[in-house]
């Protein structure tokens, strides 16, 4: 038997199963009120799951964790899905209402904030005080060595000097980049 068929074997099973549960929920609750049916079914239900359960094969044990693996480190399991209640027994206290951490939860693992960089000193703001003639371009070339820099310039200043870059009064004070 292929490894195709072994699974078409279980889905059959499965079906099978689900049809017999069905078939018994149809003979057990032909009239009657709905919530007696409601009953009827989820204990079906309940009967067929664990049928299953019981006729699945066994789960391969789990390989040995590596140190290369990510298996060896701890990772605490999934929480377990609550048991139905049985019909006619009390609904459970409301999830979350009171919790008390547990070595498996993440409340005792609270991780401190990073600690913030101590602020630097406040660096020395380089200005330069627009004399008449001067353009931005100029300005770059002088002050930064590199003419091409006339738009970082205007970028660091463009609240100053306004929306064109050609238009610099003298008496403006420019701030200029490191």
């Amino acid at each position: 038997m292929g490894l195709f068929d072994f699974l078409k074997s279980d889905k059959k099973k499965a079906h099978e199963a689900a049809e017999k549960a069905a078939e018994q929920v149809r003979q057990q609750a032909p009239a009657g009120p709905a919530t007696r049916q409601a009953a009827d079914a989820a204990s079906a239900t309940r009967a067929a799951a664990e049928r299953m359960a019981a006729a699945a094969p066994p789960k391969p044990a789990p390989a040995t964790p590596t140190p290369g693996s990510a298996a060896h480190k701890a990772v605490p399991a999934a929480p377990r899905p609550a048991p139905m209640p049985k019909p006619g027994t009390a609904a459970p206290a409301a999830r979350g209402a009171a919790h008390t951490p547990t070595p498996g939860s993440a409340a005792h693992k609270a991780v401190p904030a990073a600690p913030m960089p101590a602020p630097e000193p406040a660096a020395k703001k380089r200005t330069y005080t627009v004399r008449p003639g001067d353009s931005l371009s100029e300005i770059a070339r002088r002050e930064l060595g590199n003419e091409a820099r006339w738009r970082e310039l205007y970028a660091m200043n463009k609240g100053v000097v306004g929306s064109n870059p050609d238009l610099i009064r003298p008496g403006m004070v420019l701030t200029l980049p490191h």
